[in-house]
């Protein structure tokens, strides 16, 4: 289960952009703002997603669940293929023609980007406000404000959060232990531990990696201060800094990029390399392929600030004032206590609701090591800025990080990487 997703082409999303700007007035017409205080009658909300195995079995278990305890409502689940550049690709060609769209979908908020701009989506506010559909008040939803905000465009809040991961460290106890190399809690420690251990290993064990070079990136890039937008200067000193401190150890050899194993997990399961830092998601790949001979722990992010990753569940305003107040009950049913503590135990990603999040019940899940850190962990979150192109350019800098460490895993000068990367990246602001 990997927290990826692919942006769309620049003709599909020139596609979509013409047909929203054609079509959005009619679809905010058609809406109605007033929410019913009870649903009177038979509604039926259609939710789209891309879920697969056990996450989708447990969606369906608790959607099972609510329309028991709401007769009056109707659920329709529709799955529209396994990743989420189907439901992405789904999503932009249904712009051109609104009312084929759900009540609602699984998305993340960059795919929503002009939607929002052109009334196609309902702002919840109104619903989170409302004591009878919604908690009342935002602060009522024992939904902590950073994923909150993760879910709001152009300043509203059109999301609820929903499958939800941060990163975290993973590192092989066995071998910390054997080196003397105690847990890392910065990133200068982070540093430190990896060298030893290259040194110790004889050079036959790398210290660490990062699954997400575009969220190594963003995050010590506002760590020092630099949001992540137009701004950005991929080749000022800061920059460099960053960049240098992930090339530096990939030339030296103590830190290890992916590559063409794709996620760090890999040379993780075989020993090749101590620590890596990535999505919780990663921990069911690592309890089924680590070696027996070695135990592995996990810690919080050895960061001031951590990423909040995942979809959100957005509405649109096409949708009857019924199904709107429908739908929105059905979303206050999966961030509950009691279905984010099922959900969160049964798919492994991160509950949303902080009652969960704190309980001694989540903490003491013996099936799992992340309950345990991840309170720890998620204090300060940090989200790729929904803004035009952001999407577009948070995966360059995915790209321009490949390419200059690949330069220093050849122990080759990455100076032209940067300059030719800030290039591409000021393009993909532009496009």
């Amino acid at each position: 289960m990997k927290l990826k997703h692919k942006v769309a082409t620049i003709a599909g999303a020139l596609v979509a952009l013409i047909a929203l700007s054609a079509c959005s007035n009619k679809s905010a017409n058609n809406s109605s703002n007033k929410i019913p205080e009870k649903i009177s009658k038979k509604t039926t909300v259609t939710f789209w997603y891309s879920l697969t195995g056990t996450s989708q079995n447990t969606l369906k278990k608790l959607t099972s669940d609510f329309e028991k305890e709401n007769p009056n409502i109707t659920i329709k689940l529709q799955s529209q293929g396994g990743n989420y550049a189907d439901l992405q690709s789904k999503l932009t060609s249904s712009f051109q023609s609104p009312k084929d769209l759900p009540t609602i979908t699984q998305a993340y908020p960059g795919w929503l980007y002009n939607a929002a701009k052109n009334n196609m989506l309902t702002d919840l506010t109104p619903y989170v406000d409302n004591k009878n559909i919604g908690w009342g008040s935002y602060k009522n939803s024992d939904i902590q404000s950073g994923l909150w905000d993760g879910a709001k465009i152009n300043g509203k809040q059109y999301g609820v959060p929903f499958n939800k991961s941060v990163e975290v460290l993973f590192y092989n106890k066995t071998l910390l232990d054997k080196y003397g190399v105690k847990v890392p809690t910065t990133m200068q420690e982070l540093k430190a531990a990896s060298e030893t251990i290259y040194k110790k290993s004889n050079h036959k064990v790398r210290g660490a990696g990062f699954d997400a070079l575009n969220n190594y990136y963003m995050l010590a890039m506002k760590e020092d201060g630099v949001s992540f937008n137009n701004k950005l200067n991929f080749a000022s000193s800061t920059s460099k800094k960053v960049i240098n401190y992930y090339a530096d150890g990939v030339k030296n050899g103590y830190f290890m990029q992916a590559g063409t194993e794709k996620y760090m997990s890999t040379p993780f399961d075989n020993a090749q390399v101590a620590m890596f830092i990535g999505s919780t998601a990663n921990e069911a790949y690592v309890k089924q392929a680590l070696s027996k001979k070695y135990q592995y722990g996990i810690a919080p992010r050895p960061s001031k600030l951590n990423a909040q990753q995942g979809t959100d569940i957005y509405m649109f305003n096409k949708a009857s004032a019924m199904q709107k107040a429908a739908a929105f009950k059905y979303l206050k049913f999966l961030s509950s206590e009691k279905s984010q503590l099922y959900w969160a135990k049964q798919t492994g990603y991160m509950p949303v609701n902080s009652k969960v999040l704190n309980s001694k019940t989540y903490k003491a899940d013996k099936n799992s090591k992340v309950p345990a850190i991840l309170a720890d962990t998620t204090k300060n979150l940090y989200f790729l800025p929904v803004t035009k192109n952001a999407t577009t350019a948070y995966d360059q800098v995915n790209a321009n990080m490949q390419t200059i460490l690949a330069q220093a895993g050849k122990k080759q000068s990455w100076n032209t990487a940067i300059s030719t990367g800030k290039t591409k990246l000021d393009a993909a602001w532009k496009q």
